[in-house]
């Protein structure tokens, strides 16, 4: 029997989210009542321009990335492409990379993880490893780190 998308998100990805030190805490977009409060928050079905997203992941308040899931039958890196839509109309971005109001793009069906730094010009989307010291899900503190270093 195949894993639905839903299955997929709930058995693999949200596990995951939420296994890593710092968690990403899943929270429906319909809970939400003020996103400057969000840390360390992944916020399902997010609205955009282009649709829903699976997972907008918030750090202290800002939406700074998309996670698009897919069932484990689909490969995630042609997938990408779907958050790179997302990235390019949500309605409250951080900033503007080229078109991309959000910095950090993911995809994935629960096993396999594509990312994509859309902050510079010549950024190259590519399969996220698995081995220390960084791991296939990044932490929301990576986060923060990440976007003072650029």
């Amino acid at each position: 029997m195949t894993e639905s998308e839903w299955l997929t998100r709930k058995k693999r990805i949200d596990t995951k989210l939420r296994s890593i030190n710092p968690s990403w805490e899943i929270i429906p977009f319909s809970k939400v009542s003020d996103f400057s409060t969000l840390t360390n928050h992944a916020v399902e079905e997010f609205p955009t321009e282009n649709g829903f997203a699976d997972y907008a992941l918030f750090v202290d308040g800002k939406i700074l990335g998309f996670l698009e899931a897919k069932k484990v039958a689909v490969n995630p890196q042609n997938v990408l492409e779907q958050a790179k839509r997302y990235a390019k109309t949500v309605y409250q971005g951080i900033g503007n990379w080229n078109g991309y109001k959000v910095p950090f793009i993911y995809a994935s069906n629960g096993e396999i993880v594509w990312f994509a730094d859309v902050r510079t010009n010549n950024y190259v989307s590519r399969q996220a490893r698995r081995t220390p010291p960084r791991p296939q899900w990044r932490p929301p503190d990576v986060w923060r780190i990440s976007l003072r270093v650029h």
